[in-house]
């Protein structure tokens, strides 16, 4: 049973869960300044998170099935390996869809998660098509890891302000640039089936170009939101070594070396979504 509840783990990659957490959990920190502070939405937040992005994940690994089979890079994915069966994976992904609906209860009297919940879950799903249609593909992965922030705010608060949108702008732009330094690597493959993505379009080194000019408006967004959310000293300060990981993150990756994107997508973003949660939390704690 462990090791079963392991291959689910590693289907959905939930430790990536790590990009879109804390920027929920920031938006809901940033919240409670002016309202109070309820367990119930804690817990709310958490279990919708964690569902929304199992069914999601899940949802990608089905529909992808045959195109990773193709793919060397992939080809070790659990279904292409026959390492879990189409059956069990289209299971846990409508549990974690009834889940991630479900949760949004946890939130009565306000109605608002209810009813948006089939909405977002519809825009989470539709990510994993989008690349068979459209180049902006990884915007869409980033519109739909943005909206967290955004029903982290409207679940606790019941309303929104400019803030939340400020850090669903520091998502979009980050996690789009950054998807796209991701896609290099399969930019030859996409483009031999007909797999659309900025880089299969444009070629590696333009789509490089495309995801700094991207990282730059991030950090943009990033002194927005610490301006007009009236954040203090401590925020200031992580997002300026943000910043430089941003800017680092480009030296390492080349269009003729590719070797060290990995260590670009996983650790250094890893890095930057849990450090600005927890550079938030302190400001609030010590303004």
């Amino acid at each position: 049973m462990w090791k079963q509840f392991q291959q689910f783990l590693s289907l959905i990659r939930f430790s990536h869960t790590l990009f879109a957490l804390p920027f929920a959990l920031l938006s809901a920190v940033l919240a409670w300044r002016t309202t109070n502070f309820l367990w119930q939405d804690l817990v709310g937040i958490l279990l919708c998170m964690v569902f929304a992005r199992s069914a999601a994940m899940a949802f990608n690994r089905l529909v992808d099935r045959k195109i990773d089979a193709d793919n060397p890079r992939t080809a070790g994915r659990h279904l292409p390996a026959g390492l879990m069966s189409v059956k069990t994976v289209t299971l846990f992904t409508l549990l974690s869809c009834v889940g991630f609906i479900a949760s949004t209860l946890i939130f009565l009297p306000k109605t608002w998660p209810i009813i948006l919940a089939v909405p977002v879950l519809l825009f989470l799903l539709g990510y994993s098509l989008a690349k068979r249609f459209t180049s902006l593909c990884h915007y869409w992965l980033s519109a739909a890891l943005m909206m967290s922030p955004i029903a982290a705010w409207l679940a606790i608060t019941d309303s929104l302000t400019l803030t939340p949108f400020l850090l669903a702008a520091v998502i979009f732009f980050w996690v789009g640039g950054f998807d796209i330094i991701y896609a290099c690597q399969d930019s030859d493959y996409d483009r031999q089936i007909g797999l659309k993505s900025i880089p299969s379009r444009f070629g590696n080194r333009t789509a490089l170009r495309i995801a700094f000019v991207s990282h730059l408006i991030t950090i943009g967004c990033l002194f927005a939101l610490w301006h007009f959310g009236e954040l203090g000293w401590v925020f200031l300060a992580g997002i300026s070594i943000v910043s430089l990981l941003l800017i680092y993150e480009h030296s390492i990756v080349r269009a003729d070396d590719l070797s060290r994107v990995n260590l670009a997508f996983f650790r250094i973003n890893a890095v930057i979504s849990v450090g600005l949660f927890c550079v938030g939390f302190l400001d609030v704690l010590v303004g």
